[in-house]
């Protein structure tokens, strides 16, 4: 039930919840958005994409129909969405629920859309398809390792930052090089405004034991099996996108598809699926850690004592 009362938290204009894949981040965000009249928005990299609602465990149609949710299922796989494009959608999104008076619950796993949003971003132009496709055919031809040994020649503040076997974001670095004549880091002085002042926002990074996190995961991806993810990515693969794309390579979609093409077996593709997402996990934790100061870290049973302590004052 909604409370009375003034919009938000204890004084607070939005309440943050991050935390790693399968912590209970969703249902704990539908749950205080009943409570608090809010609105929930989505800050995961993988659930903006329309054909993934199932393999990433995007909220159902009935917890749509619960309370307002924005930026959830609203770009097509076939494009490359970016923080950029994040944060403009955010902003419309923040706007919007400012003007009806609505308190904002901003949650999902994408630590740099968290960041964006509290400490700013830098903004690259982007990319012409002719040119990413001509950097990503030499990748393929002549393998990241010489393209990091070009960058290197060309941008060498990036390339330190980067391993050799990082595909993706070298080419990323070198495309931008190509587009704009500029390297990433000169791009980075020239940045997006924070959106919302860390000050004025309720930040909870939800807290998992490991072996806890590791049981949700896995109940999770059978869960998600059972539910037809294996269709949703059948449906996908269909499509023929480039595999590069980010909806692409969303947590069991690569090792489903090797299924579907009839290199490994179905319960040999749901350990792999399973194994990646322990792996990005254990890199949330520790990105979260080093990169995102002034998070209280809950555990997820200790969410609403948080927030109601906060109220209170």
């Amino acid at each position: 039930m909604r409370e009375s009362g003034p919009k938000g938290v204890g004084g607070k204009r939005a309440v943050l919840i991050a935390g790693p894949t399968a912590s209970g981040k969703s249902a704990l965000a539908i749950a205080l958005a009943e409570r608090l009249g809010g609105v929930v928005i989505n800050a995961d990299s993988m659930q903006v994409y329309r054909e993934l609602r199932i393999i990433t465990a995007r909220p159902t149609p009935d917890d749509e129909a619960r309370v307002p949710h924005r930026l959830y299922g609203h770009v097509d796989a076939a494009e490359n969405y970016s923080a950029g494009r994040w944060c403009a959608d955010a902003r419309a999104a923040l706007d919007d629920i400012g003007r009806e008076g609505r308190l904002p619950i901003l949650v999902g796993g994408t630590g740099l859309y968290f960041k964006a949003l509290t400490q700013g971003l830098s903004v690259v132009p982007p990319t012409p398809p002719d040119i990413r496709a001509a950097v990503r055919a030499r990748c393929d031809a002549e393998g990241s390792m010489a393209l990091h040994a070009e960058l290197a020649r060309r941008d060498p503040a990036t390339a330190t930052k980067l391993k050799p076997g990082d595909r993706m974001r070298i080419t990323r670095a070198l495309e931008v090089l190509e587009a704009t004549g500029r390297s990433l880091a000169d791009w980075h002085r020239d940045g997006m405004p924070a959106m919302l002042d860390p000050g004025e926002a309720l930040m909870l990074f939800l807290d998992v034991d490991r072996d806890e996190l590791r049981r949700r995961i896995d109940t999770r991806f059978d869960a998600m099996l059972a539910q037809g993810a294996l269709e949703e990515v059948r449906r996908l693969a269909a499509r023929n996108l480039d595999p590069m794309l980010p909806a692409m390579k969303a947590h069991g979609v690569p090792w489903l598809r090797r299924h579907l093409a009839g290199e490994i077996t179905l319960a040999e593709a749901a350990e792999g699926g399973k194994a990646d997402t322990r792996r990005y996990t254990k890199r949330q934790v520790t990105w979260f850690r080093h990169q995102m100061p002034g998070w209280r870290w809950v555990a997820p049973d200790a969410v609403a004592e948080t927030v109601a302590r906060e109220m209170a004052g």
